[in-house]
């Protein structure tokens, strides 16, 4: 088995169990009063970070390989 695969399941297998134990309704949330399972609230953290990992990432790699090619003497 590749080893990407193991380490991701290594994580998601515990992420969805945390999941499903987390069905109660989130009443406050800092200073906002939100009334929603808690099961979606940490799957849209949970998303959104992943997301901002591949937009940071994107961009690092864009910004990586823009000064690489510039650097040319």
């Amino acid at each position: 088995m590749k080893p990407k695969l193991i380490i991701g399941s290594a994580v998601a297998i515990p992420l969805l169990i945390i999941l499903i134990q987390n069905t109660q309704v989130v009443v406050q949330l800092l200073f906002w009063e939100l009334r929603m399972p808690q099961i979606i609230l940490i799957g849209l953290t949970l998303m959104t970070g992943i997301g901002f990992g591949f937009i940071l990432a994107a961009f690092f790699s864009y910004r990586a390989g823009k000064s690489k090619g510039t650097n040319m003497s």
